[in-house]
């Protein structure tokens, strides 16, 4: 199980694992079961430019079209290709199973302007309705 007060997070609910080269990208439990009954993922191609705070992606549910932002700027190294066939990783497995994409960061000091675990919780708590 990973250690979620490791990650870093946007205010658009994705979550940032880094290991000094590659962050693993996904959404947060709270941004899936915000939600709710997904189904249909767009994930970049891998090799493709994203920028921090930019739309990489779209995320479908029965109820909304939801934009991927991307938390940082950098190259697509590797999309979970099973994702699309299985959006139940998503529910299932937010913050293993069901990550999204690898970045290489062309500026990995923003993963610094992220939230941590406290942090995000406190964003949720304030912005749920």
């Amino acid at each position: 199980m990973m250690d979620l007060s490791t990650l870093r997070y946007s205010q658009s609910h994705e979550w940032v694992h880094w290991n000094g080269d590659v962050a693993t990208v996904g959404i947060t439990d709270f941004a899936v079961s915000e939600l709710t009954d997904l189904v249909f993922i767009d994930l970049p191609a891998v090799g493709s430019q994203v920028q921090a705070g930019t739309s990489c992606g779209e995320i479908e549910s029965v109820k909304a079209v939801s934009d991927l932002n991307s938390p940082l700027s950098g190259e697509i190294v590797e999309i979970n290709e099973t994702l699309p066939d299985s959006l139940e990783l998503l529910s299932e497995s937010p913050f293993e199973a069901g990550w999204m994409i690898k970045i290489a960061p062309s500026d990995p000091s923003e993963i610094e302007s992220l939230m941590d675990r406290a942090a995000y919780e406190k964003f949720c708590a304030d912005h749920s309705h």
